[in-house]
């Protein structure tokens, strides 16, 4: 029984940081949205980055959980490095995709990477998924084409455009897995505080020579808030993923972060609805697909969750009834 309770306890850990995380995920598309008109890209990520970075150091060292770099392999620095360079490398790409792609467009290409993680989980920390679980990610996929379907119009598109655009959500797709994947590995030596400090560390180092200071001097203080809601996502957000991924396989997490666009999608028609900043935020009306859409991915989502716990807790009545 008290691995029954063990696995519930994580269960139930995992599913408030994995909601937490989608929750964040979910608005900050808006906050971007917004930054849009006074910051560029790689200069609002570098302060989203500083920010994480100082108030994560504050709670490791007084937590006491910085000595735990000091055991550290150099396999492990590697694996550190190249989390940070994967990390960087997904926010800044996906932002130049947009060059290429549509917002919805490129929204859809980038769930992908749920199942790259998913996937990966099972090549590298050989966790299984059974066929009810393939299934619940083939009904994720086809849920999400019918909520984006609407954004699907790629008429005013050149072709050339259209795969470049494509290729480059792809590449921030695998460099986010690749950076989850990694940060998973590392679990076991250094806490999920730890991880994020360094790759927010390393991330304001690389991110120096594209960056442009100049922003700050002239940001407004309503500007300065939307770029501080932006780092305060960023810590909360990644804190809570990098929780979510001790408690629970990837596969778990992969399938529920694939609900923070429909996330955005809720948040965007709240805010509209309030006729906040009417002028930068715009939702479209929902269509029969589009909901059937909805549905079918919170369905698929809370089925994939559920048949682990309902596992284990058949398991312990088989168990009782043995005895």
């Amino acid at each position: 029984m008290n691995q029954i309770e063990n696995n519930q306890h994580n269960f139930k850990l995992g599913l408030f940081f994995a909601l937490t995380t989608v929750v964040f995920w979910g608005l900050l598309p808006i906050a971007l949205k917004l930054s849009v008109n006074f910051i560029d890209p790689v200069t609002l990520t570098w302060f989203r980055f500083f920010v994480a970075f100082l108030v994560s150091f504050l709670l490791q060292k007084l937590s006491g959980n910085l000595y735990q770099f000091r055991h550290l392999l150099k396999i492990d620095w590697l694996k550190l490095t190249l989390a940070a360079l994967f990390s960087v490398g997904n926010y800044v790409s996906f932002v130049y995709a947009l060059d290429y792609l549509q917002p919805g467009p490129a929204q859809l290409t980038f769930q992908s990477a749920p199942f790259f993680l998913a996937f990966g989980g099972m090549l590298f920390f050989k966790e299984r998924l059974n066929a009810l679980q393939m299934s619940c990610f083939a009904t994720l996929a086809l849920g999400m084409l019918l909520f984006f379907h609407p954004h699907l119009d790629f008429s005013n598109t050149t072709s050339n455009q259209l795969w470049m655009g494509i290729l480059i959500v792809q590449f921030s797709a695998l460099s986010w897995t690749s950076y989850a994947l990694l940060q998973k590995s590392m679990i076991k030596k250094l806490s999920p505080g730890n991880i994020l400090l360094f790759i927010y560390g390393a991330g304001i180092v690389l991110m120096i020579p594209f960056s442009d200071f100049s922003y700050f001097a002239e940001m407004t203080l309503n500007q300065w808030y939307i770029s501080v809601f932006c780092a305060i996502n960023t810590l909360i957000a990644y804190g809570c993923f990098a929780q979510s991924m001790k408690y629970w396989p990837t596969a778990q997490v992969g399938a529920t972060v694939t609900l923070a666009p429909v996330f955005s999608f809720i948040f965007t028609a709240i805010v509209v609805a309030l006729g906040w900043w009417p002028e930068m935020i715009k939702s479209n009306p929902l269509d029969i697909l589009s909901l059937s859409g909805i549905l079918l991915v919170i369905g698929s989502v809370i089925f994939v969750q559920l048949m682990p716990l309902l596992r284990t807790r058949a398991r312990g009545g088989v168990r009782q009834a043995s005895s």
